[in-house]
C-alpha cells in the first residue's frame, strides 16, 4: 500500500508526464503562484504520494500543515461522501444546516480561549479567519488599531498582507490599511548581545510596551495578534514567560490577545492547539483562529472567542457565501473525532522526540546547523554560514531542498531570511518513513556542504 511505501524515484525529475503537465501549468496559471517542485501528484495515502510518472515521494510539507491527518483517510472520505449525497452547500444566512452548529459546538468545547461560554464562526481560509478576528476585536473594543510582530505571517488579503511582516508577500500591493503596528517577536536565537533567556524575554516585553509610546496609545489598540509558533517566520516559538507578560499587559490595558493557530492547530504542537500550553500557564488567548488541518484539506477555517466578544460584531460585518460549507464541516467533525480517538497530539510528541534527538546530533556535527527548535512536531532547523557569526545561509537551504526532492523527500524553506527548513510531515508517518526521510535529509546536507 502507498501509505506504507518508502521514497523511490524511478525517472528523471520531472518525469515525462509531469513535464507535460508542468508546461501546461506555465501557460494556464499565473506565474506568481509559484511551484519549484518537479512532480505532479496522481494519488496520495498517509504521508506519501505517487506522481504521474510512478515516482513515490515522502511529503514533509503536508500542504504546508494541512495534512496532519495524512492523505486520503478512508473515514474522512466516507464522511464527505455521505454529506455530498445529502447536499453540498447551504448558506448559513439563508438556511441553517446542522453540521455547522455541531462543529461550532465541538470547537466551543475544545478551543482554549478565555470564557465560560464561547461561540465560533467559520470562513474558508487562514487569512479570512485572521481578518475576521481583527474585525471582531474592533467591534468588541471599539478601538481602531492592532499590534503584530516581526516574522509574522497572517495571509494575503489586503489587511493580512499589512499584518504580515515579510513584504515579499506584498510586493506592489500597497497602500495597506492604517492602524497596523509592528513590534519585535521574541526570536531568542537572534536576541541582541549575549542575553540569558530571562534577559531576552524582558527585552522583548519592553518592546511591546514601547509600542504604546512609539506606535499607538494602548487605549487605541483593539488586539495584539501573534502566532504561538511562527510559521513563515521560521518556526520560532513564543516563550511562555513572554506570553504571560503580554497577557498581563492586555488585561491591564483592555486589549484582546489573539492567537493565530492557522498552522499550529490540530495536534501538531503536542496539544490539539498550541495555545493549550498558554492556558495551562494561565495566559489563555481571548480569540483563536484555526484553519489548515481543520478539515483534512477541505477549505475551512474558524474564529472562536467567548460569547460577549463574538456577539459584539456588528450585524452584517462577518460571514460569507461559502463559510461553513456543509462538506467541509462534515470533514472537520471527522478529523477531530479521528484525532481525539487516535491521540494525534501524542503521535506528534513521539515523532518530535525522535526527530529532535537526530537533529541535535546534526547540530553538533555540522557547522551550518545553527539552531534546532520547535514545539511538538512543529519544528525547524535554522541554517547559517557558521555558528559563530550566525549569518543566515539561504543558499544551502535552497540546495538541500532541491537535492532532497531528487531522492523522494519534499522539504520546504521558511524564515525571514529563507534559511530555515520546516518539518510539517503528516502525523501518520511510519517509523520506517521517518528513518528514510532523515537519511535523505542528512545526505542532502552533506552533499550541499561540499
Amino acid at each position: 500500500m502507498l501509505k506504507n511505501a518508502l521514497p523511490k524515484v524511478v525517472t528523471t525529475l520531472p518525469g515525462p508526464k509531469a513535464s507535460e503537465i508542468i508546461a501546461r501549468r506555465a501557460k494556464a496559471v499565473p506565474n506568481a503562484i509559484k511551484c519549484g517542485y518537479p512532480c505532479v501528484i496522481a494519488r496520495g495515502e498517509g504521508a506519501m504520494f505517487e506522481d504521474v510518472d510512478g515516482n513515490t515521494f515522502l511529503d514533509w510539507i503536508g500542504g504546508v500543515g494541512v495534512l496532519n491527518i495524512g492523505y486520503s483517510n478512508p473515514k474522512l472520505i466516507d464522511a464527505v461522501k455521505a454529506q455530498s449525497e445529502k447536499f453540498f452547500h447551504a448558506m448559513m444566512n439563508i438556511t441553517t444546516h446542522e453540521g455547522y452548529i455541531t462543529l461550532a459546538e465541538k470547537l466551543n468545547k475544545i478551543v482554549p480561549v478565555k470564557g465560560d461560554t464561547k461561540k465560533t464562526m467559520f470562513v474558508n481560509s487562514g487569512a479570512e479567519a485572521d481578518e475576521n478576528a481583527v474585525k471582531i476585536a474592533k467591534g468588541y473594543t471599539g478601538r481602531p488599531n492592532i499590534i503584530v510582530f516581526t516574522g509574522a505571517f497572517h495571509g494575503r488579503t489586503t489587511m493580512t498582507m499589512a499584518m504580515t511582516a515579510k513584504k515579499a508577500y506584498a510586493v506592489g500591493m500597497g497602500p495597506f490599511p492604517d492602524g497596523v503596528y509592528r513590534t519585535e517577536f521574541p526570536y531568542l536565537y537572534r536576541a541582541p548581545g549575549n542575553m540569558s533567556e530571562k534577559e531576552a524575554v524582558d527585552y522583548y516585553v519592553k518592546k511591546v510596551e514601547d509600542a504604546f509610546i512609539e506606535a499607538s496609545p494602548a487605549e487605541s489598540v483593539a488586539a495584539i495578534v501573534l502566532e504561538p509558533i511562527q510559521g513563515e517566520g521560521g518556526f520560532v516559538p513564543a516563550p511562555i514567560e513572554w506570553v504571560k507578560a503580554v497577557r498581563k499587559i492586555c488585561d491591564e490595558k483592555g486589549i484582546l490577545l489573539v492567537a493565530d493557530e492557522v498552522q499550529t492547530g490540530f495536534g501538531r504542537s503536542g496539544r490539539m492547539f498550541a495555545s493549550e500550553y498558554w492556558k495551562e500557564a494561565g495566559c489563555a488567548p481571548d480569540i483563536m483562529t484555526c484553519a489548515k488541518s481543520i478539515a483534512g484539506g477541505a477549505p475551512l477555517s474558524a474564529v472562536t472567542a467567548r460569547t460577549e466578544i463574538m456577539d459584539a460584531a456588528p450585524a452584517g460585518t462577518i460571514g460569507g457565501t461559502y463559510c461553513g460549507n456543509a462538506m467541509a464541516c462534515a470533514a472537520a467533525l471527522q478529523v477531530i473525532e479521528i484525532m481525539e480517538k487516535e491521540d494525534f497530539p501524542g503521535k506528534a510528541l513521539r515523532i518530535s522526540e525522535k526527530v529532535m534527538k537526530v537533529w541535535k546530533t546534526w547540530q553538533e556535527k555540522y557547522n551550518v546547523v545553527g539552531d534546532v527548535r520547535g514545539v511538538g512536531c512543529m519544528m525547524g532547523i535554522e541554517f547559517v554560514k557558521d555558528k559563530a557569526s550566525k549569518e543566515p545561509n539561504p543558499q544551502i537551504v535552497s540546495a538541500i531542498v532541491a537535492e532532497a526532492v531528487q531522492h523522494g523527500l519534499l522539504l520546504e524553506s521558511a524564515g525571514t531570511y529563507n534559511n530555515v527548513i520546516r518539518f510539517l510531515a503528516p502525523l501518520v508517518i511510519t517509523d520506517e518513513q521517518l528513518d528514510a526521510g532523515l537519511e535523505i535529509y542528512e545526505n542532502a546536507i552533506k552533499a550541499c556542504m561540499k
